[in-house]
Parts: C-alpha cells; sequence; structure tokens
C-alpha cells in the first residue's frame, strides 16, 4: 500500500472508515492529521475520518497553551486541544501528548481543573497514546 501522506511504500495502517481506502504508515500520522487510538481495538482514521472534539468551546483571543505558554490560535484543530470536562483548559497536540508520555496513565489529568476520567478517555479517543506506567 502507498502512504497518502508520504507517497512511498509499505503503509499497513489503513482508515477505519467504510468505504475509505487511505493507508498510511504510523511515522506519517502526524503530519497527515490522522488519529490512531491507542485503546480497545486500535482504530485508526484519515484526516477526513477522524473524530472531532465535541466540545463546541472556542479559545478566547490570546489564549495560550496550559503547557508551553504558546498561542494556541482562535478555534478547535487537530493541533489545539480543549479539556472536555472545564473547557478552559487549552493546549497543543503535541504539548499534551508529551505530558500523557511522562505523567502515564495513572496520573494523567487536565493540567486546569485536574478532572481525570473525562479527560483521560477523551485523550485517547483523540489518539493522544497514554502509557500504563
Amino acid at each position: 500500500q502507498r502512504c497518502f501522506v508520504c507517497g512511498e511504500s509499505g503503509a499497513t495502517i489503513t482508515c477505519r472508515e467504510t468505504g475509505c481506502d487511505r493507508s498510511f504508515h504510523l511515522p506519517c500520522a502526524v503530519e497527515g492529521g490522522c488519529v490512531t487510538q491507542f485503546f480497545g481495538l486500535y482504530r485508526s482514521f484519515c484526516w477526513e475520518h477522524r473524530p472531532e472534539q465535541a466540545a463546541e468551546a472556542a479559545p478566547e483571543e490570546n489564549t495560550t497553551c496550559l503547557i508551553c505558554l504558546d498561542p494556541v490560535g482562535d478555534r478547535k484543530s487537530y493541533g489545539t486541544m480543549v479539556c472536555p470536562a472545564c473547557k478552559h483548559a487549552w493546549f497543543h497536540r503535541g504539548c499534551i501528548q508529551n505530558q500523557a508520555i511522562h505523567a502515564g496513565f495513572s496520573s494523567f489529568c487536565c493540567p486546569h481543573c485536574q478532572n481525570e476520567y473525562r479527560f483521560l478517555m477523551e485523550m485517547l479517543t483523540m489518539g493522544i497514546r497514554i502509557p500504563k506506567r
């Protein structure tokens, strides 16, 4: 299979959406805006069929990432995420992924409201890998 992101052969991950034939390499997933869920059935989705956050909130002007303190932009996007519990914590996908890697499953929570369960489930669904240890 050809990777729809880089164009090279050997892409083994296929979008789980029925009828979609896009395939990609795991390292190309972020660049292509793909989501891989690291739990349950380990489903993967291309940029067109990936899950979206349900929160209708939009960041206020000059909102910064709670982790790196850089601006997050003016809307939810693949690279910008919001806590589903408090809807006030905004962060970059890469920043929250890094926090998840360091915190692990038992310590991962919203950096603002400290919500654990709802936050963790949303991040898993949105493709954030949270190690068990």
